[in-house]
């Protein structure tokens, strides 16, 4: 993907976020954050630190705030298949890609034998050093704050959209928008042919 377009993605997301803004008829002193988002995973740590990289107060929601960055049992970054993935959100501005490279006890290029578009750089990384390291980065993200809650449900509001969540504490955070990135874990279910089991 070209810088160019990447340049522009950029900046339909920040003018996106500026027309949310705007068009909110709630007053600033009723939001607890311009941004929700909810789960401490890969996904939630970058969308958390984007937003908060574009000017947004934003709250990362998580339930332990110990496994905030949390690897699954495959410490790997990058590859075959995900190594574009790390690039381009390196090329945004993400964390992943230099949390790896903090973390990281083994770097490998796969495929070296066969041509340029199947080879993949891929890191082995301490489970403990990227999660230290994420939760570091997380931490220097200015505007970006952490709570240690589970969200429950969603604020759904009268006149449509979302406008918040509430916690497991009973707690209500507002926001102007919200973003669930709790990967499997929301109620997810295994799906095998016609069998269906959660």
């Amino acid at each position: 993907m070209s810088t160019a377009i990447i340049t522009r993605r950029a900046s339909s997301r920040l003018s996106h976020l500026a027309s949310l803004r705007s068009l909110s008829s709630r007053a600033a002193s009723s939001l607890d954050a311009d941004v929700i988002v909810v789960g401490g995973g890969h996904a939630g740590c970058e969308a958390a630190a984007a937003a908060a990289r574009a000017g947004a107060s934003t709250l990362l929601v998580t339930q332990r705030l110990d496994t905030i960055g949390e690897m699954s049992c495959n410490p790997s970054i990058g590859g075959v298949g995900k190594g574009h993935l790390v690039r381009e959100i390196d090329a945004m501005g993400g964390l992943m890609g230099g949390v790896a490279d903090a973390a990281a006890i083994h770097f490998r290029l796969l495929n070296r034998s066969k041509g340029p578009a199947v080879r993949g750089p891929r890191v082995q990384a301490d489970r403990d050093l990227f999660r230290a390291a994420m939760q570091a980065a997380l931490r220097r993200c200015s505007g970006l704050s952490i709570v240690e809650d589970s969200a429950e449900d969603l604020l759904l509001l009268d006149e449509g959209g979302v406008g918040g969540v509430r916690t497991g504490s009973g707690r209500t955070l507002r926001a102007r928008a919200v973003v669930l990135t709790t990967g499997t874990f929301l109620r997810g279910e295994i799906l095998i042919g016609r069998h269906r089991r959660p």
